[in-house]
């Protein structure tokens, strides 16, 4: 099961964002350096009040983060979201 840190360093790298860049989408509720941290796979224990900055941050929905958090559950409108990268594939002619 893949904890917190796998993910915050999965989103960073999906996203192209730096942890400053996180921070400021967390409006500076989560520190670029305990990013930074969490993406080198340090402390990956995430209090409650801090998973909707951090869900903020990586643009993933609440509940996703909660359940790698191993939070309690709360309702979430954008449970439903896809996260994933759209990536395009492009062939040289030869």
């Amino acid at each position: 099961m893949a904890d917190v840190s796998d993910l915050v360093r999965r989103r960073l790298w999906e996203l192209r964002r730096s942890p400053q860049e996180a921070a400021r989408r967390s409006r500076w509720e989560i520190p670029a350096q305990v990013l930074e941290l969490m993406a080198r796979g340090g402390s990956s224990f995430v209090a409650e009040r801090l998973a909707r900055p951090l869900a903020r941050a990586l643009d993933v929905p609440e509940s996703r983060l909660r359940r790698v958090a191993e939070l309690p559950q709360v309702p979430d409108p954008r449970a439903e979201i896809d996260t994933r990268p759209h990536l395009t594939v492009v062939r040289q002619e030869r």
